[in-house]
């Protein structure tokens, strides 16, 4: 965890000053998360609420045979359903991310009919270095940002190549975040999508995860969503609130030893999102 110990105290958010949001910001992430607080949501206070709309936030395909493929053309026809503005695709689309992983499960998520947006999980890579097949079927797609109806969304590369646990999220997606965020609106609402977890106290959390968020703190995070953990975690700083799922694959099972596969179909209202895990339909 990123603490200050210098740093001011802070009260608690219902009683939040704009001279203790000031010392707010002061603070490092993990202090931050420990207090239940996001000055940056905090400072907003509801100006930054923008649209309405419903999405799909899914993660940990792994897709492997045509057996998987059958499963994802079930998945498809059942998130259609919910008549979704978009996808993001929490990463893990493949298991050994070769391209006959890889380009099958992309086709299919195109039957969707609605833009998909992406990350990298480790098992997208071939070898620990070689992630070629990914960036050559989803270029432009490790770390981006895209907006809708005055909502930004921040996709962010966390991998550490083929490594599932003791990972650090590399020195390239920092830099990035450092030359693009300047360029968002802190105060629209906000959305990250991450392979690996950033929740605090999250199994499989990378170790400099709170890297990340600090460069967050001025921001109106509203959600961040993250998969690699097969599990329902659920982390609330205030009203921000860091996820996992469940995966949604035909070929692996749950970490926590769960049954259900199946996605998030989410809901941006008035600034806020909302979440219903919607376990996929047993074949006819």
């Amino acid at each position: 965890m990123i603490a200050n110990a210098s740093a001011p105290a802070v009260p608690t958010r219902y009683a939040l000053t704009p001279r203790s949001r000031r010392a707010a910001l002061r603070l490092g992430a993990g202090t931050l998360l420990s207090l239940g607080l996001w000055p940056g949501a905090l400072r907003a206070e509801g100006n930054g609420k923008g649209g309405e709309f419903t999405f799909i936030a899914v993660n940990d395909l792994h897709y492997q045979t045509a057996k998987c493929g059958a499963w994802f053309e079930r998945v498809i026809a059942q998130m259609r359903e919910a008549r979704p503005a978009f996808c993001l695709v929490g990463g893990d689309w493949a298991e050994k991310g070769t391209s006959a992983e890889l380009g099958p499960v992309k086709e299919i998520f195109g039957k969707l009919g609605v833009p998909v947006y992406g990350v990298i999980g480790n098992h997208d890579y071939r070898t620990q270095t070689d992630r070629t097949v990914y960036e050559q079927l989803f270029p432009d797609r490790l770390n981006y940002r895209f907006e809708h109806a005055g909502w930004q969304f921040v996709a962010l590369d966390s991998s550490d190549g083929l490594r599932y646990k003791d990972t650090k999220i590399q020195p390239a997606t920092l830099g990035w975040l450092d030359d693009h965020l300047p360029k968002l609106d802190p105060a629209r609402p906000t959305v990250v999508l991450t392979h690996f977890p950033l929740g605090p106290d999250t199994m499989m959390r990378p170790g400099n995860a709170d890297e990340v968020l600090a460069r967050f703190k001025a921001f109106n995070l509203r959600a961040v969503f993250s998969g690699h953990f097969h599990s329902f975690t659920e982390r609330r700083v205030g009203e921000t609130i860091l996820t996992t799922n469940r995966c949604c694959a035909f070929s692996r099972g749950n970490h926590d030893a769960s049954k259900e596969k199946g996605y998030f179909v989410c809901r941006a209202k008035e600034g806020k999102i909302t979440r219903e895990f919607v376990e996929v339909k047993p074949a006819a």
